[in-house]
C-alpha cells in the first residue's frame, strides 16, 4: 500500500490553489509556483500540458502513483461507458474520496487514514483497502467506536464544503451513501482539469 509522505504545500502553490484543502492555506503567504522563478510561467508544450494535467489529477485524489492511474484508465477503456466518464467515475468512487467527500474528513489525506485504520465500514463491515471501489447504493459509515474522534466531528461542522448531488449523508449517524454514478460536470474539483485530455495522453504513453 503506497502512502504519500512527501512535501504538499509545494504541489499546492505549484498548481496555484489550495489543492489538499488544508487548514493552513499554504497560498496565504506564497501564492506562487515552487523555485526561485516561480511567478514566470513558461508556455508549455502539448506534452508538457497534458503532464500537468496528469498531475493534478493525481494530487486531487491523494498522490495516486501512475501504476494506480493507468489500471483505471485501462478498466476505463473495457467498460461500455463513455472512457472519460469510466474513467473519474473510478477514482471518484475510491472509498477514500468518498469518505473525504462525505465530510467525514478534512483532507484526502485524513480520509486515506480512517479508511487504513479501520475506522470505516462498508455496508456494516470494515474495509481498510483504500481503493475499494464504492458503487451506488452502498452504505457508506463511521464505526460506532470512533464517532467521538476529533477529526471526524470537526470536518462533519466545518463549513466551506458542500456534499455533491451524488451522496447522501446523514452527520447524525456518521452514514451515507453514494446514490448514482458521479457524472464529470457533478464533481468538485479544487481546480480545472481536463479528463479527456488525460485519457488520450494514457492511451499514447501506455
Amino acid at each position: 500500500m503506497v502512502r504519500y509522505t512527501g512535501p504538499k504545500n509545494r504541489i499546492a502553490r505549484r498548481f496555484g490553489v489550495n489543492i489538499f484543502g488544508r487548514a493552513k492555506n499554504p497560498m496565504l503567504h506564497k501564492p506562487n509556483p515552487a523555485g526561485m522563478h516561480g511567478a514566470k510561467r513558461k508556455k508549455k508544450s502539448d506534452y508538457g500540458a497534458q503532464l500537468e494535467e496528469q498531475q493534478k489529477l493525481k494530487a486531487v485524489y491523494g498522490m495516486l502513483t501512475q501504476k494506480q492511474l493507468v489500471r483505471y484508465y485501462k478498466e476505463a477503456v473495457n467498460s461500455k461507458v463513455n472512457t472519460p466518464q469510466a474513467f473519474i467515475e473510478r477514482l471518484e468512487c475510491r472509498l477514500d474520496n468518498v469518505v473525504y467527500r462525505m465530510k467525514f474528513a478534512s483532507t484526502i489525506f485524513g480520509a486515506q487514514q480512517l479508511v487504513v485504520h479501520g475506522h470505516i465500514l462498508v455496508n456494516g463491515k470494515k474495509v481498510d483497502r483504500r481503493s475499494f471501489f464504492v458503487r451506488p447504493g452502498m452504505e457508506i459509515s463511521v464505526r460506532s467506536k470512533s464517532h467521538n474522534m476529533p477529526l471526524i466531528k470537526d470536518s462533519i461542522v466545518a463549513g466551506g464544503r458542500e456534499v455533491p448531488e451524488y451522496l447522501t449523508v446523514d452527520p447524525t449517524k456518521f452514514s451515507g451513501q453514494v446514490t448514482a454514478a458521479p457524472h464529470l460536470d457533478q464533481i468538485p474539483l479544487p481546480l480545472p482539469i481536463n479528463v479527456p485530455l488525460i485519457c488520450e495522453f494514457l492511451a499514447h504513453t501506455n
